[in-house]
């Protein structure tokens, strides 16, 4: 836990950097800023923390683990979401706190489901590869369906793209606390 609180304090103070500094784009013919990616981060961050070490011992503890994962994953989210929406300043162009806040939701939701379905160790692959792709996107596609599936990359307070990001978050966080992440075996 202190591991991750680390990085998400060091993924935060990298967002504080870019966001003050306007020439820092990863595409400058889409205006797409540096800060974006600080929920991708964050997320990979939360969702490498769910990695249980010792799955036997984790089976036969006295006391239930639905209530510890729920208590894990929304310490960790309340700090990662609060220091991104303390650190982005929102009059930000395009993503803005609002956006910053609604990705960091869905990009953990997307790396808790994949922490239940391929284990905690490479949860982080799905959401770097797919939030990642979105910002290759165009930039002039902002029809609604184009909105739901490419909800990373719509401006922060359009009310559309929340509703995957959303619905990813909550489908994650119900999978990790109902089922746990997947075990992983010591061996390679």
């Amino acid at each position: 836990m202190p591991h991750t609180v680390a990085a998400l304090l060091a993924v935060a103070a990298l967002a504080a950097v870019c966001a003050h500094r306007s020439e820092i784009y990863l595409d400058p013919a889409q205006r797409v800023r540096a800060e974006a990616l600080a929920p991708v981060f964050a997320a990979c961050a939360i969702g490498v923390s769910t990695y249980q070490y010792s799955p036997a011992l984790d089976a036969t503890a006295v006391r239930p683990w639905p209530p510890r994962r729920l208590a894990h994953l929304t310490m960790l989210t309340v700090i990662a979401g609060a220091a991104l929406v303390l650190v982005a300043p929102s009059t930000l162009p395009v993503f803005g706190s609002w956006g910053l806040l609604r990705n960091l939701l869905g990009a953990v939701g997307v790396a808790l489901a994949a922490a239940t379905v391929i284990g905690s160790r490479l949860c982080w692959m799905p959401v770097l590869a797919y939030l990642s792709s979105l910002y290759l996107t165009p930039a002039d596609a902002h029809s609604r369906a184009h909105a739901l599936w490419a909800w990373a990359v719509q401006p922060g307070a359009q009310p559309i793209s929340w509703l995957p990001a959303l619905t990813a978050f909550l489908t994650g966080a119900t999978l990790y606390v109902v089922r746990g992440p997947r075990p992983e075996s010591r061996e390679g």
